[in-house]
């Protein structure tokens, strides 16, 4: 039962980069929303964490929505680093 090692999504680069923006806090919802999903595997049971994912996710939902209204080609450079929507096809 060895933890996977991340790779954190934020860059060590970037760090004047502004926290504020919500490119950087969507950034960071997903480096969390990684780390819950990783512990679930392990911890079925743990429902508390459930809990807690599930309301990251509505509110990564929701920044995500925000930024895609405001600016669509800052939303989908970050779709395709994250790699967190696949591409609609029709």
């Amino acid at each position: 039962m060895v933890k996977k090692s991340f790779i954190s999504v934020i860059s060590q680069e970037k760090k004047d980069e502004n926290r504020g923006s919500i490119a950087f806090q969507i950034k960071k919802l997903t480096n969390r929303i990684r780390k819950l999903s990783s512990h679930l595997e392990l911890h079925r049971k743990d429902y508390s964490s459930q809990k807690g994912l599930r309301k990251i996710l509505g509110k990564r939902q929701r920044m995500l929505s925000y930024l895609s209204k405001k600016n669509r080609i800052c939303y989908k450079e970050l779709i395709n680093q994250l790699d967190i929507r696949k591409s609609k096809t029709r």
